[in-house]
């Protein structure tokens, strides 16, 4: 028998959707090992949000069974759930004792070794943004925003939480162990901005994937729906996901003390905006990849109705220092804390993905050695003063942008794109045959 303070374990994972998978495993039954693991259809690679599957899937192996693959991980990485006696733990996925190419998890590491074999070390912050909604069975999708009529742009409290759920999740969170740096309501309430501390890549995507099936999992027992959909409120502002990134130096064995400390690898005080060259190739490579990344960082038909001008969503192909309206933007900070801001991520992107694309988007600057564009000095709203590329304006073009960059897609890997562009094409045509209820209220009664 297991010596863990939980009764049960649960393993949980991120599938292409960038829904939690995870079972409950008992401890009672897991032994002494140090190490288990536990099953899951391989056939999940091709469900959608509505339980069908895409029989064009090639990893799904219709042909052959659809068998398991396993969900491991290892007992010293469990950490508190938010559940009373339940530990959490983020887990990869193998077959055949190998990690299974097409999960995100997998995608995120092989990006992540990619900057290590540069001799660098990337880390990463993730702001989530989500609105707070209560129960409305008259409401499409049966949710509404809750009532915040003293509502305020960088704002907490009552005013603003009304219910005490946010602080609920705020403090769920730090029993957890899952660090924020900041959390305030957004430009429009009920909407909050929920600020991951910064850490390496792989440990900062499984705090954002964790948080954010903690928080929807709080709410939810609270009667309450917490949703980090792009853009679930029509005129009200969209929901993102920014990452903020930058490298340090990994060091050299057998170097002298001084060369084997960690800097970050974005600086240098000597050169224009204080940027490093890996830095400005960095930036190029992110402006260079923004429309074949949108597929992965804006992974729903939702997405594009956020990405428009003027709504500071990361709509341009652009650039620029501590502006907001760009897509990479430079925050003011230097030194140590000179960093990378990516602003495209939609919040129902998946953040082992979303920060993977990044990654592989900006070493691809950096090996090319990309230079970088002209920065951004106009306002960006309306039209932006360096250039008129920007996303695609729905989530098929962006598909076709992403098969069609293939040194981008090669490096997401080539059997996570056939199964992405399969399972994603079949839900844009799902989106283009459904009769909406505009389309009836608005039609119906003339024709």
């Amino acid at each position: 028998m297991s010596s863990t303070p939980y009764r049960r374990i649960r393993p949980m994972f991120a599938d292409h959707l960038g829904l939690p998978r995870s079972k409950y495993l008992p401890t009672s039954t897991l032994g002494a090992d140090a190490t288990h693991a536990t099953g899951h259809c391989v056939a999940l690679i091709a469900q959608h949000y509505d339980f069908q599957m895409t029989g064009e899937t090639p990893s799904a192996q219709f042909e052959t069974g659809m068998p398991d693959m396993e969900s491991r991980f290892a007992m010293a990485d469990v950490r508190p759930g938010w559940d009373d006696g339940v530990g959490v733990v983020t887990s990869d996925l193998w077959y055949h004792d190998a990690l299974v190419e097409w999960m995100p998890r997998t995608i995120l590491r092989r990006a992540i070794e990619r900057w290590q074999a540069m001799g660098l070390e990337p880390y990463v912050g993730i702001e989530l943004e989500a609105y707070l909604m209560e129960p409305d069975a008259s409401a499409p999708g049966g949710f509404r925003p809750i009532s915040t009529p003293g509502g305020f742009t960088y704002g907490v409290g009552a005013l603003l939480d009304p219910a005490g759920v946010i602080e609920e999740i705020l403090d769920t969170a730090d029993r957890c162990g899952l660090p924020l740096e900041s959390v305030n309501s957004e430009y429009d309430t009920p909407q909050w901005e929920l600020t991951l501390r910064y850490t390496t890549a792989l440990r900062a995507a499984d705090d954002a994937f964790l948080f954010k099936a903690m928080a929807q999992e709080v709410a939810h027992k609270r009667g309450f729906h917490l949703t980090f959909m792009g853009k679930p409120i029509a005129g009200k502002s969209g929901s993102g996901l920014h990452v903020n990134f930058s490298a340090r130096t990994l060091g050299t064995a057998g170097a002298t003390a001084k060369n084997k400390k960690s800097v970050n690898a974005f600086v240098d005080t000597k050169a224009e905006h204080g940027l490093s060259a890996v830095a400005m190739h960095a930036v190029a490579g992110l402006v260079a990849r923004h429309a074949s990344m949108a597929a992965i960082c804006a992974p729903t038909v939702n997405a594009y109705k956020r990405l428009k001008p003027g709504q500071l969503s990361g709509y341009w192909a652009n650039w620029g220092l501590d502006h907001r309206s760009v897509t990479v933007r430079i925050p003011h900070q230097r030194g140590e804390g000179t960093r990378i801001e990516h602003r495209l991520g939609d919040g129902a992107a998946n953040p082992y993905l979303a920060v993977a694309a990044v990654l592989n988007a900006a070493m691809l600057g950096v090996t090319e050695k990309l230079p970088t564009p002209a920065i951004e000095t106009g306002d960006a709203l309306s039209d932006a003063g360096t250039t008129a590329s920007h996303t695609p304006h729905n989530l098929g073009d962006a598909l076709d942008q992403f098969e069609a960059d293939t040194a981008f897609n090669e490096l997401m890997g080539t059997e996570f794109t056939a199964n992405y562009l399969a399972v994603k094409r079949d839900e844009y045509r799902k989106y283009l045959e459904h009769v909406t209820d505009w389309e009836l209220s608005t039609y119906l009664p003339f024709h």
